[in-house]
């Protein structure tokens, strides 16, 4: 689904470091980039290399479901997926944290719509916004999970009250009018439903196309 000259595939490690490893060995130094998972983890490499790149100019925008920022002292699953941003934020498994980490005030969320307890709580302490908070002089990386969307099945979990894939794509067409984005993230596809891989057929080359031709 996802058009491009160059497919890379990393095959995962023993250990989600070992995983970071590969991910981070097979990143081109330049460049836009489409990272396509696989979990929300993918993104872990990805949005530091950008980070370690672009530092304060980069903003993350999470378009997802969930938070992503349970610590492994509060995630009630202990999957790491769910705690990928938190951990990009500098809290999270000994070994996975970035350096630099990203500050609160670069992260965007988007089409979040359950969270935990201390996810909730975390959100309101640090004050972390949605889309209206994003710097008019920021390089964007945007992360898509696709259980963003509403009524798709073929995720691990699906969340009523979503976005449709027309809102999806009119909010990263706007995003991208304004602003650089550096990489794409594509994330917890889980085939279940073809109606949902129809869909997906048309929705992922879009995001990419307008990602990539976003405004420099």
């Amino acid at each position: 689904m996802v058009p491009g000259a160059q497919h890379v595939r990393v095959d995962t490690g023993g250990t989600l470091a070992e995983t970071a490893e590969r991910v981070r060995r097979a990143l081109p130094q330049d460049g836009f980039i489409v990272t396509v998972g696989g979990d929300c983890g993918v993104d872990l490499e990805p949005v530091a290399a950008a980070l370690r790149r672009y530092g304060d100019r980069l903003n993350l925008v999470w378009f997802d479901a969930h938070g992503d920022m349970n610590t492994p002292a509060t995630s009630p699953s202990g999957a790491f997926h769910g705690m990928i941003l938190r951990t990009l934020l500098g809290e999270g498994p000994s070994g996975l944290v970035p350096s630099p980490a990203l500050r609160p005030d670069q992260i965007a969320l988007a089409g979040t719509r359950s969270l935990d307890p201390a996810e909730a709580d975390y959100i309101r302490r640090t004050g972390i916004g949605g889309l209206s908070t994003i710097d008019e002089n920021a390089v964007l990386y945007i992360h898509v999970d696709l259980d963003v969307l509403d009524g798709i099945t073929s995720v691990g979990y699906p969340e009523p009250n979503g976005l449709s894939a027309e809102a999806l794509t009119e909010e990263i067409a706007a995003l991208a009018a304004r602003h650089e984005i550096v990489g794409l993230g594509i994330t917890e596809y889980a085939p279940a439903d073809p109606k949902d891989e129809e869909m997906l057929r048309h929705l992922v080359p879009e995001l990419v196309r307008l990602c990539r031709a976003s405004v420099p």
